[in-house]
C-alpha cells in the first residue's frame, strides 16, 4: 500500500510499454522508474526527510508523473499547488503546508522564485532527468506505511480559506486498484491528462494508469481545440473532464473540428450535467459516458453512473437520464443517504438526505485542523455536506450542496434542479443558480448564464422555457448573462464568487 510500489510493479510487469511520449520520443516504464529514482535522489540530497512536505508548481507536464512517484519514494508528502491561484493565495497554502522544498516547472520559474523567497525555502527545477547517474536498482526507497500521508491537497476554497485534505498511501492505492477494475483500464488504454493534475479529478489516474501499464498523454492547460487535437494525436481512450470542458469541446465539434476516433469512455463530474448533453457526448464522441461523484476527501470517487445490463436496454431518453444521475456506489466504499438522525432515507427518489461514506479511500482528516476533522468525521462516517435522493435500485441523485440550498418564500429550492432546467435550453452553454438575500422572500433565485457561440435568448424566453419544467416558485427572479463564469482551480464554477459579485452590485 505504498505508491512507490505501483511504479515498481509497472516497471516489472510493463517495463517496455510506453509510459509517456514527448518531443524526444517515448519513455517506457523502465525509464520512468529510473527518472523517478533520479528525482527522488535529488530530493533526498536536498535535505528532504520522511514526512517532509514537498510542494509542486507545474502545469500538466510529463514530469508531474515523476514527481508524484519520486516524492513517495523519498518518504515525503506531495503538495500539488493550484497554478491558477494568486500569489497571495499560494503563500497562504504554503504557510499552512510548511514544505521543505518547492519543485517548480520551467514555465513557472519566475513565480516559483518569488514564492521561495517569501517562504525562505529552497527549490529545484522540475524536469525529466533521463539517465540517472546510478543504476535504479541501487536506490533504496523510503517506504512509509499505508496509513502514512502521501499527498496533501488544498481545497479550492469555495466556502472560505482552503483546507488541506490528507490522503494516505492506502487511500490512493486502494482507489487506483478499484478504478482500474471498475473502468476496465488496461495496458492498451491511453489517458488524457486534460483536467489539471494538481486536482484529484485527474490525479487519481496517475496511479491507476501506471498500475495498468497504460500510456499517459498530457495537455499543459485546457483549451478545447488543443484537447481535441491531443485526443486525436495520442489516441486517447479515456479521460475525466468537468462538464464545462465537454461543452466547449462539443461546441468546437459543432463548428467542424474533427472528432477523435479512439475514445472509448468519457467521465465527468464536479457539476451537474443535463441528459441532453449526455446524448450529444454519445453521438459526437461515439463513446460511452459515465457521470462521477466524489470529493477530494474520498480519493475521489464515491459513485459512478454505470448502467446495468437491464438499464442498457431502456429507451434512449431513459438511458440518458440514468447516465446523468450520480449513480451507484464505487467499489471499495460504502455510501449512504441519511436523515439528520442517521436513519436511511426512503428509496423513493424523493426524500432528501445527506450523503455519508466510509471505506479505505476516505481521508483521515484535514491538515492540522482537528475541529474541521471532527465536524466531518462522525461515528466512523465521513459526512460530505451533499444532499441526495436514493431510488429503488440504489442509485444516488445529488440535488444540491447543503450550502447552496435556497430558501425562498418558505420553500426549499435545490439549485441543481433549476440549473438542469436552464441547461435544457439549446442556447445555453453553462449556468449557475444561487440565492441572494431578499427582504421579501428571504432569498431570491439568481441565475448566471453563459450562451453558446452565436446563440441568443432573452431572460423572458428563458424563464418561459423553465416554467414548463419546474414549479413557478423555483424560477429565477434575476438572470445575469455573462461572457464567462468564475471558477475554482479545478475548473468548477465558483458560486461564492458569483454571490459576492451580486452583493457588490446591490
Amino acid at each position: 500500500m505504498n505508491l512507490w510500489r505501483i511504479l515498481e510493479t509497472a516497471r516489472d510487469q510493463h517495463g517496455e510499454r510506453i509510459a509517456t511520449r514527448g518531443a524526444n520520443g517515448g519513455r517506457d516504464y523502465r525509464q520512468l522508474h529510473a527518472d523517478a529514482v533520479a528525482l527522488a535522489e535529488r530530493l533526498i540530497a536536498s535535505g528532504v526527510e520522511p514526512g517532509h512536505r514537498v510542494a509542486l508548481l507545474a502545469d500538466n507536464v510529463p514530469a508531474y508523473l515523476d514527481a508524484y512517484f519520486a516524492v513517495a519514494g523519498a518518504g515525503a508528502i506531495l503538495v500539488p499547488l493550484n497554478v491558477r491561484l494568486a500569489e497571495t493565495e499560494l503563500r497562504r497554502v504554503l504557510a499552512d503546508a510548511d514544505p521543505s522544498l518547492l519543485l517548480v516547472a520551467p514555465a513557472h520559474a519566475a513565480r516559483g522564485a518569488s514564492l521561495v523567497d517569501a517562504m525562505r525555502r529552497a527549490s529545484l527545477p522540475l524536469d525529466i532527468v533521463s539517465g540517472s547517474s546510478r543504476r535504479a536498482a541501487a536506490f533504496v526507497p523510503r517506504l512509509a506505511g499505508g496509513d502514512t500521508p502521501a499527498q496533501l491537497y488544498f481545497t479550492s476554497g469555495t466556502t472560505g480559506r482552503p483546507k488541506g485534505v490528507i490522503l494516505t498511501h492506502r487511500n490512493v492505492a486502494t482507489h487506483a486498484r478499484a478504478a482500474m477494475n471498475e473502468l476496465a483500464i488496461g495496458p492498451s488504454d491511453v489517458w488524457g491528462h486534460i483536467a489539471p493534475l494538481f486536482h484529484l479529478a485527474d490525479a487519481w489516474a496517475t496511479f491507476a494508469m501506471t498500475l495498468a501499464g497504460g500510456r499517459h498523454a498530457f495537455l499543459e492547460r485546457f483549451e478545447p481545440d488543443a484537447a481535441l487535437a491531443l485526443m486525436r494525436a495520442e489516441g486517447v481512450t479515456l479521460s475525466n473532464l468537468v462538464p464545462t470542458m465537454i461543452q466547449r469541446m462539443l461546441a468546437r465539434l459543432d463548428a467542424g473540428e474533427p472528432a477523435p476516433t479512439g475514445l472509448r469512455l468519457l467521465l465527468s463530474g464536479g457539476a451537474p450535467i443535463a441528459p441532453s448533453v449526455v446524448g450529444r457526448i454519445l453521438d459526437r464522441f461515439g463513446c460511452d459516458y459515465v457521470q462521477t461523484y466524489g470529493l477530494t476527501e474520498t480519493s475521489p470517487y464515491l459513485t459512478l453512473s454505470r448502467l446495468s445490463p437491464a438499464e442498457r436496454r431502456l429507451p434512449r431518453e431513459a438511458r440518458l437520464a440514468r447516465l446523468a444521475r450520480t449513480g451507484r456506489p464505487f467499489a471499495s466504499v460504502e455510501v449512504e443517504v441519511v436523515r439528520p438522525d442517521g436513519a436511511s432515507v426512503e428509496r423513493n427518489d424523493r426524500e432528501v438526505g445527506e450523503v455519508r461514506a466510509r471505506g479505505a479511500t476516505i481521508s483521515p482528516g484535514y491538515w492540522q485542523d482537528a475541529l474541521e476533522t471532527r465536524a466531518a468525521h462522525r461515528e466512523g462516517w465521513f459526512y460530505t455536506g451533499d444532499l441526495a435522493t436514493l431510488d429503488a435500485t440504489g442509485s444516488l441523485r445529488i440535488v444540491d450542496r447543503r450550502k447552496d440550498v435556497i430558501l425562498s418564500g418558505g420553500e426549499t429550492i435545490y439549485s441543481i434542479e433549476v440549473e438542469n432546467a436552464i441547461l435544457g435550453h439549446p442556447a445555453v452553454l453553462e449556468c449557475a443558480v444561487y440565492g441572494v438575500p431578499d427582504d421579501d422572500l428571504g432569498e431570491r433565485v439568481v441565475a448566471a448564464v453563459v450562451l453558446g457561440s452565436g446563440a441568443t435568448v432573452d431572460a423572458a424566453a428563458l424563464v418561459a422555457h423553465c416554467r414548463a419544467r419546474i414549479g413557478g416558485f423555483k424560477l429565477p427572479r434575476t438572470i445575469r448573462f455573462l461572457p464567462d463564469l468564475p471558477r475554482t482551480g479545478s475548473g468548477k464554477i465558483s458560486k461564492r464568487a458569483l454571490r459576492e459579485t451580486d452583493f457588490d452590485r446591490d
